[in-house]
């Protein structure tokens, strides 16, 4: 008995080491990307920068794209860049044939579908995925993308501002997947996209609310992609998409330290989604925009809680989102005197 668990224990370690030399030949060499062509793809928050630019990228890779957002101006405005995607590609696609020759394949004419959706209700997730499944068909991508941040210190925060960022942020993630993943395990097909943050893998001042939601959001994706992992279901594939802050206006007036900002400036919506799109045609199975997200996540892991104090002081991170919060309450506060609150 205890021969059989040495022998097993170095089998793991050797499927350990060949899992970090097969990880960093992906790092190497550029895995080929899947097709989405007529898949059917699901995106939570399409009306925003972020899921609007997931559903332009999805359409030109000819994927059938069903739009969920609460606002439906912006979710519709989001459609019409889809539809006219759409019609740029509306020539005859080819392909290589088996033979080498060029093979003409008919062409394949993908559609949009908007919903309005308030995702933190549980009864409107599932009542508009049930109207997907019998107007589009079943779904085979679920990108979960919306997102809310409250903007206000812990102690000023209303404590419905903090329910619904928790909601928004987190307990939606069960809906649309207690929704969609059902029929992904009976055909053993489906990808799940997690978009999370960094503020998911590590903390800072001021948002307390928004962090434990990607703290939670990372947390529900990690123990499914153990569970689908249990369940041998190789079809399915999860993708966490962990990006450092992003220049959509969410954190508008967010600033580290002058001297590092040009090291770390805020990301570019489209380099975030163009980064994400990659990790998800090659089923990566997580995305930290910038790299070094991946070293300051490790490093919180291993250093004194002290020492990430310190280097979060040098790096101005420390109070980062201060700036931002004051904006957002000089905003209200503005708001309220000009409606004679």
């Amino acid at each position: 008995m205890m021969m059989n668990i040495v022998v097993e224990f170095f089998v793991v370690i050797l499927k350990v080491l060949w899992a970090i030399v097969m990880a960093g030949l992906k790092w190497l060499v550029r895995p080929k990307e899947k097709s989405v062509a007529g898949q059917v793809c699901v995106i939570t928050g399409a009306g925003g920068e972020l899921g609007r630019l997931f559903a332009k990228e999805f359409a030109r890779r000819r994927a059938t794209l069903v739009l969920w957002d609460i606002n439906s101006h912006s979710n519709e405005e989001t459609a019409e860049m889809v539809r006219q995607i759409y019609r740029e590609q509306d020539n005859p696609m080819t392909k290589e044939g088996a033979v080498g020759g060029v093979e003409e394949v008919p062409p394949f004419q993908p559609q949009v579908y908007t919903y309005v959706v308030d995702v933190g209700k549980r009864e409107s997730v599932y009542s508009t995925a049930e109207k997907v499944r019998r107007e589009v068909g079943e779904v085979n991508l679920l990108i979960n993308n919306a997102g809310v941040v409250s903007g206000h210190h812990l102690l000023e925060c209303p404590d419905e501002l903090i329910e619904r960022t928790m909601v928004v942020n987190c307990h939606a993630h069960f809906w649309t997947t207690k929704a969609f993943l059902p029929k992904m395990l009976e055909m053993n097909h489906g990808h799940i996209v997690t978009v999370a943050s960094s503020l998911g893998l590590f903390s800072t001042a001021g948002v307390e609310d928004y962090c434990a939601s990607k703290f939670g959001a990372i947390g529900f994706h990690e123990s499914l992609s153990h569970e689908i992992k249990a369940s041998e279901k190789d079809g399915i594939k999860m993708t966490l998409v962990c990006p450092y802050l992003v220049d959509t206006g969410m954190f508008r007036g967010c600033r580290i330290r002058k001297e590092i900002e040009p090291f770390l400036p805020p990301l570019r919506p489209e380099f975030c989604v163009k980064q994400s799109m990659r990790a998800i045609l090659t089923d990566q199975p997580m995305i930290c925009t910038p790299r070094i997200v991946y070293m300051v996540n490790f490093m919180k892991s291993i250093l004194p809680f002290e020492a990430i104090v310190c280097m979060y002081r040098f790096l101005g991170a420390d109070k980062c989102m201060y700036p931002f919060l004051a904006q957002r309450k000089e905003a209200m506060n503005n708001n309220e005197a000009k409606n004679g609150i």
